[in-house]
């Protein structure tokens, strides 16, 4: 059997666990700098505020319906993340962390156990130790326990938090119930190429032959169809390597002189490095990326991205950087207002195995140099040295108005108790 636990509105849970005077009340956590909502509480859901509604448009709705608006607070919510997973792992050996708020388990030679039960234990667990609530899934696959912990938070008095799809008529009913567009591995791709077999529901989907899907699809669409027939053909998911990683953000202020610019870029850049070389990547070619205030239409709009090729694969953030500064040089235009950034690294291959060129190679001295600064950056809690084009104060800058403290993060912001 396999288990999915979902954290309920994690974002505005975490808030509330430091914070009770927000229990009860509208919440909505907005993006990077403030932009738009990417959370919110189910008593906000109840009042229509549309998810990634730009605050700028909706900030006179939001104080009419009396919605406590916030900044996204990333370091406590990776913290509580972190807790929470931390308790899944004495449910079971086997845990794969699916997102910040969601965890897969399964249960081997677990018999006739009673897994209402133990996800009620679960759920009580979690939520005495950290105050997150839960809900908790139960199936004999991934994919349908992906299903049941939907019908657990969509009918909470009636199932408790914990729902169990633990036979074939609920396996049916459950299918019958969700629709297409909410069926975990089923994208706005793929629903529109379904539209040919006029399925709506995943038991529509279910009932096309496994023929037409491997003809038309890929074995991972094959692969959910069996495993939402009750047939466990997905497993627990090892941490994959990216095909591409990407460091996009968008500027606390809009930007038109070059050397801001240029600072963003070596910040992006340079943590694209890093994740390349925690995953144990190197990349052949970065791409840059540069726009304008999309939203600012009375203003000279400017978007425009660039590539480049690299003789040899590399991790190392000097090369990256200097690569990436030069590639923003080429498409900066005098006189933009830029509000947004990005570099994206791909072409990935294995660091410790890949095609080496005959006449270009990365200098020897880089790679125990990125070594040296990884495990010092790691040791100190933080991005203690960086290179000398970025930043010494800040990883990026965002606008966050509306932080709440983090509690659990910095000693500053620790929760005093007056007695």
């Amino acid at each position: 059997m396999f288990a999915l636990v979902d954290c309920n509105n994690f974002y505005a849970s975490c808030e509330r666990v430091f914070n009770p005077n927000l229990r009860d009340k509208p919440i909505a956590i907005l993006s990077n700098n403030d932009g738009c909502v990417i959370s919110m509480s189910d008593e906000t859901k109840t009042l229509n505020l549309p998810f990634g509604a730009p605050i700028f448009k909706w900030e006179n709705f939001c104080k009419a319906n009396k919605i406590q608006i916030l900044s996204s607070n990333y370091p406590l919510y990776g913290d509580m993340s972190s807790r929470v997973m931390k308790i899944l792992e004495q449910f079971s050996p086997d845990v794969e962390v699916y997102s910040i708020d969601e965890a897969f388990l399964e249960f081997r030679d677990f018999g006739d156990y009673d897994f209402k039960d133990y996800g009620n234990q679960i759920r009580k667990r979690i939520l005495k130790w950290t105050g997150i609530p839960t809900s908790v899934g139960i199936a004999p696959t991934k994919a349908l326990s992906k299903v049941a912990s939907k019908i657990a938070r969509k009918f909470p008095d009636e199932t408790k938090g914990v729902y169990i799809i633990d036979s074939e008529e609920k396996r049916i009913k459950a299918l019958k119930w969700i629709k297409l567009e909410a069926v975990w591995g089923i994208g706005r791709g793929l629903q529109k190429r379904l539209k040919v077999k006029h399925c709506k529901t995943a038991f529509d989907f279910v009932q096309i032959s496994d023929e037409w899907i491997r003809k038309n699809f890929s074995i991972t669409e094959w692969k959910l169809k069996k495993d939402l027939e009750g047939i466990p053909t997905i497993q627990l998911g090892e941490l994959k390597a990216k095909r591409a990683i990407a460091t996009t953000r968008s500027f606390e202020y809009t930007f038109s002189d070059l050397e801001n610019i240029k600072e963003r870029i070596s910040t992006f850049a340079t943590s694209c490095a890093e994740k390349l070389r925690k995953q144990g990547s190197s990349c052949h070619t970065i791409i840059v990326m540069l726009s304008s205030d999309r939203h600012k239409k009375d203003l000279e709009q400017h978007r425009v991205s660039t590539k480049v090729n690299l003789s040899y694969p590399t991790d190392s953030s000097l090369i990256i950087s200097n690569n990436a500064i030069e590639a923003v040089i080429s498409i900066y235009k005098k006189g933009i207002k830029y509000k947004r950034a990005g570099v994206i690294v791909t072409g990935l291959v294995p660091t410790n195995n890949h095609q080496l060129h005959l006449f270009e190679h990365e200098n020897p001295k880089h790679k125990p140099l990125m070594s040296v600064i990884d495990n010092m950056n790691k040791k100190y809690k933080g991005y203690k040295i960086k290179l000398g084009n970025q930043d010494l104060e800040r990883t990026w800058k965002m606008r966050q108005e509306r932080l709440s403290p983090r509690y659990t993060t910095d000693i500053n912001d620790i929760i005093k108790i007056k007695c």
